[in-house]
């Protein structure tokens, strides 16, 4: 069994994030449904359908936009041990036709 254990590095990839607070809901609300995500408000904070199904994000956790354009919710402590800052990516160029 040991032997099928396969190690694997995550790709540097940069994602946008935005904290989920009070003062902040509506904002990340608009962020998530304009760009095709969906979300309901709850008293907790927001739920959200993940490629895994509807989270939960609480006030202070942390929401991340992935690769695919997917929506999830992160908690404070997993975020700051798995990510760091980074620079926005540069914009595509345009192809041509």
């Amino acid at each position: 069994m040991k032997d099928d254990v396969r190690w694997v590095r995550k790709r540097p990839v940069v994602v946008a994030t935005m904290e989920l607070q009070p003062l902040s809901v509506g904002e990340v609300y608009d962020w998530i449904t304009g760009a095709g995500g969906t979300c309901t408000a709850s008293g907790e904070g927001l739920l959200i359908r993940t490629l895994e199904g509807t989270m939960t994000a609480s006030w202070g956790d942390w929401i991340i936009r992935g690769v695919k354009g997917e929506f999830y919710p992160c908690k404070p402590d997993i975020l700051a041990e798995t990510y760091e800052d980074a620079a926005p990516p540069a914009p595509e160029a345009p192809r041509a036709p």
